[in-house]
C-alpha cells in the first residue's frame, strides 16, 4: 500500500495540469498490453481497427518495472487492458489496486493450461546448494511464461481477437480473421520446431541462466538444466550450481551454453569458457530492445530466429 498513495496522489496531479496524458480517443478501440508478446497478439489480431499501446519500455526488465501515472491513466481509460498475470509482472496489482479500469481485463495466463514450475536438478534455489537434492522436483509455482510455446501463443491471440469482437461487433469478423491469420502462422511455426526436434538424438539443453522456457521445453520434449528458475531473483550462483553445469555440457558433449536476451550472460560466459564451447542466446520474448520494436519485430521474427540459432547449435 505504501507505493499506491503517491502513485494517485501523482495521478491526481496528472490529470489537474495535463500534461502526458494519454492521447484522446481515436475512435478506435484502445488497448494497452503489459508485455511484448501481448502486444504483438493483439496488433495482429486488431490490425488498423485499435490502438495498441506497449505498457512496459523497451528493454525494461519486467520483474522490477514501477508504474507510472501516465500508466495508470492508459490502463483505466483503455478499453482492453492485456497482462500476464503471474510474478514477473506483479507490479500490474499496484495499478489495479489503484484504479477502477473502464474496460475489460485479460489475463494471459487464464488463456491456457498452466504448468508447474519445478526445481531441477543443479539448478541454484532459495536455499543452501548442498541441500538441493532435498528439492528436486519441488514446486516452485504455477509457471508464467505461457506464450513461449508458439501453440499457446496462438490461443492467446484467438482469446484476444474473441475479446475484441465482443467489443467492437461491428468489425468482429475482421478481429476473428487477423487473429486466425496469426493464429495459423504460430502454428506454423510450431510445426517447424517439432520437425526440427524430431530428428535430434539428443535434446538436452543447458541455460547460465534463469529458465523461462518450461512451456517450449514441455512443448518439443526437451531435457534442461539452467542456473535459476524463471522468475528467480539470484544472479550469482554457488561454485556448485557452476561446477554441475559445467561437468552437464561436458558430459553431454553440448556445443553451446544458453543465457536469455538483456542478461550480461556472466554466468553463461563462465560455464562456457570452463567447458570449451560457444555461448548462444534465446530470446524468450519478454521483451524487445527499442532498436528491435523500431525495426518491427514481432513474436514470430524473434522465435524464427530461435530457431535458425538452435539448428547452429544442436
Amino acid at each position: 500500500m505504501k507505493r499506491i498513495f503517491p502513485l494517485l496522489c501523482a495521478l491526481l496531479l496528472l490529470t489537474a495540469c495535463g500534461p502526458a496524458l494519454p492521447p484522446e480517443d481515436s475512435g478506435r478501440l484502445q488497448i494497452v498490453a503489459a508485455v511484448f508478446p501481448a502486444y504483438d497478439f493483439a496488433r495482429s489480431a486488431a490490425g488498423e481497427l485499435a490502438d495498441v499501446t506497449l505498457l512496459l519500455p523497451p528493454g525494461a526488465e519486467s520483474h522490477s518495472y514501477e508504474p507510472t501515472p501516465a500508466d495508470i491513466l492508459r490502463v483505466q481509460r483503455c478499453d482492453l487492458f492485456i497482462y500476464l498475470g503471474g510474478e514477473s509482472d506483479a507490479w500490474v496489482d499496484t495499478i489495479l489496486s489503484a484504479i477502477q479500469p473502464q474496460g475489460e481485463v485479460l489475463r494471459m495466463i487464464d488463456c491456457v493450461d498452466l504448468l508447474e514450475e519445478e526445481t531441477v536438478e543443479g539448478m541454484q534455489g532459495g536455499h543452501d546448494h548442498e541441500e538441493d537434492h532435498d528439492h528436486l522436483g519441488e514446486v516452485i509455482g504455477m509457471d508464467e511464461h505461457i506464450w513461449t510455446s508458439p501453440r499457446n501463443a496462438a490461443a492467446v491471440t484467438r482469446t484476444i481477437g474473441e475479446r475484441l469482437a465482443a467489443l467492437d461487433p461491428a468489425h468482429a469478423g475482421d478481429y476473428a480473421a487477423g487473429a486466425e491469420s496469426y493464429a495459423l502462422e504460430l502454428e506454423a511455426l510450431d510445426w517447424e520446431f517439432a520437425a526440427f526436434f524430431d530428428h535430434l538424438p539428443d535434446r538436452t539443453i543447458v541455460f547460465g541462466d534463469r529458465f523461462p522456457l518450461l512451456y517450449f521445453a514441455e512443448a518439443y520434449d526437451l531435457d534442461y538444466y539452467a542456473a535459476f528458475p524463471g522468475c528467480g531473483a539470484q544472479t550469482e550462483p554457488s561454485a556448485a550450481t557452476v561446477a554441475f553445469l559445467t561437468e552437464k555440457v561436458r558430459e553431454e558433449q553440448l556445443p553451446a551454453v544458453w543465457y536469455i536476451e538483456f542478461s550480461n550472460h556472466l554466468v553463461a560466459d563462465s560455464i562456457a569458457e570452463a567447458a570449451g564451447v560457444e555461448t548462444a542466446q534465446f530470446h524468450t520474448c519478454h521483451n524487445v530492445s527499442r532498436a528491435d520494436l523500431e525495426a518491427g519485430a514481432t513474436y514470430l521474427s524473434l522465435m524464427r530466429a530461435n530457431l535458425e540459432t538452435l539448428r547452429a547449435y544442436m
